[in-house]
């Protein structure tokens, strides 16, 4: 994948680009792009320059492995709101493409599918879920059409559908034609008790977070490609930052409490989570602050740095309105971490498995759980690493970007197959690509998009699916994870496994 950085993604063979590029365009498209690059290079240096010295030491380096790129193209006075033809608009694979197995939470995909397996998506259920959603996307021969509905909180949409982009730009000419529509705010959208009725199909809606009581299709949540209003950077680079933040202080040498910080006032777990704070009377082992963004925001959230918030032994992982992007930087401080019994899942942790990846804290008597929790990872100090470093590299290993874009792969042209009808542009949808969205951007937004963008296609195809569950593999997947709850609920913890 061309979009490397220092957390040690995949470097894309320079060998086997040429070689598919120069099939495709001939060595006159070669040299004229290789002119266009280094003048496109002079252009940007001087445009990113007033954005992060890190984006500029990444484009340097890019072009001294002179590696075929295509970079963010404004060299063009009406790039802001048309869309070059300069990217690949097909990729073909070498027959010795080394291939890679996805990891198993991609196996929810079928699942999160299901509803409309027996059926197909007719244009009328898709048509069904306009109401609910902020915007409808397109694609057709490769091209990539925005509708809009509403406004979303912030700018959730606009980072969602970059992303999209640049799953285009990684897979070029591999993503059929098809028509979907996205919800980005924080509730599920699609519950199952409206859909009892014989063959009332419910309408397919993709969006951030599911649970069981719900038809919504779990996406990747816009903060993998950089959350511009809270300064978090695009996940490579922010999980880079908190590895590193894991060396500052030695295991065994953190906080021996419980740590969680956030809005409090989102929802009620976090209103009880905050009475487990340390008081004259209890110490339920646990520490709580109050974020104030506001605050943090005016100190150019110098105080809430993911990267500094892994000195504590275990931390917490608590929903907000529902499920929390929280989740993966939590995890990925190598803290034992402890989730409050989460209602809500997204598309990556459906298969992380308590005692092993996490420890589970039930809602009833939330402190007392709290407490006992950090009292046995005191106990248990080999134990409760064990678990964090679990949690950590369950991470590391199966939410490389390259995955995350190779669920969306799957996901969508899953999704396209139960199509029962072709996609057409609608009325009033607007081309959109990277040139169209960045390019006429300043500051963090700009800056997120040109670090998180896909500058060149894969050498890679995307990684094998795994087999759907059968109805008893799955039961006896969730038995497991029953039966490991169920040791914490009984305080009868098997150490050895």
């Amino acid at each position: 994948m061309a979009n490397t950085n220092k957390q040690g993604c995949d470097h894309q063979s320079s060998s086997n680009k040429d070689k598919r590029w120069v099939s495709t365009y001939g060595l006159f498209s070669l040299a004229f792009l290789f002119v266009f690059a280094a003048t496109n290079f002079i252009v940007n240096w001087v445009d990113l320059s007033r954005i992060t010295s890190t984006t500029i030491l990444k484009t340097i380096i890019v072009f001294n492995n002179q590696q075929p790129q295509f970079p963010l193209n404004c060299t063009n006075g009406k790039s802001a709101s048309t869309c070059p033809s300069y990217y690949p608009t097909k990729l073909e694979f070498d027959d010795d493409s080394s291939n890679t197995s996805c990891p198993e939470y991609f196996r929810w995909i079928h699942e999160d599918l299901k509803p409309w397996e027996s059926t197909g998506i007719t244009r009328d259920m898709v048509e069904r879920g306009k109401h609910i959603s902020h915007f409808r996307l397109v694609i057709v021969n490769g091209k990539a059409y925005i509708e809009k509905f509403a406004k979303s909180y912030q700018t959730r949409d606009v980072f969602t559908i970059w992303g999209i982009l640049q799953l285009l730009r990684l897979y070029p000419g591999k993503i059929p034609d098809l028509e979907l529509m996205f919800q980005c705010g924080d509730r599920t959208v699609v519950f199952k008790k409206d859909f009892q009725v014989p063959k009332m199909s419910p309408p397919p809606v993709f969006h951030y977070c599911g649970e069981e009581n719900s038809y919504d299709i779990v996406f990747p949540d816009w903060t993998f490609w950089g959350w511009a209003e809270l300064s978090i950077r695009p996940w490579e680079t922010t999980l880079h930052n908190i590895l590193e933040g894991n060396k500052l202080v030695k295991w065994k040498d953190r906080i021996p409490y419980a740590f969680w910080k956030g809005n409090p006032t989102v929802s009620i777990i976090r209103r009880e989570l905050g009475k487990c704070n340390t008081t004259e009377k209890h110490d339920w082992n646990a520490r709580i602050y109050d974020i104030q963004w506001l605050r943090e925001r005016a100190s150019n959230f110098e105080n809430s740095k993911l990267e500094n918030q892994c000195t504590f032994r275990y931390k917490i992982y608590a929903e907000g309105i529902t499920w929390s992007v929280s989740e993966k930087y939590i995890i990925a401080c190598d803290s034992m971490t402890m989730f409050i019994e989460p209602r809500y899942y997204d598309f990556f942790t459906r298969s992380m498995l308590p005692l092993q990846h996490y420890w589970p804290i039930n809602t009833k008597n939330m402190c007392e759980e709290i407490k006992y929790a950090v009292d046995w990872g005191n106990a248990h100090l080999d134990n409760a690493q064990a678990i964090g470093n679990g949690g950590t590299n369950y991470i590391v290993e199966n939410l490389k970007m390259k995955f995350v874009y190779d669920y969306m792969f799957h996901l969508l042209n899953r999704y396209s197959k139960l199509l029962k009808f072709k996609p057409t542009i609608p009325i009033g949808a607007v081309e959109i690509c990277s040139e169209s969205m960045a390019c006429s951007l300043r500051g963090l937004r700009k800056s997120f998009m040109v670090e998180s963008m896909v500058t060149s296609p894969s050498d890679t195809p995307p990684c094998t699916m795994p087999p759907p569950y059968t109805p008893e593999t799955l039961k006896e997947f969730l038995q497991e994870k029953e039966n490991l709850i169920k040791q914490v609920k009984t305080r009868v913890i098997n150490t050895k496994q």
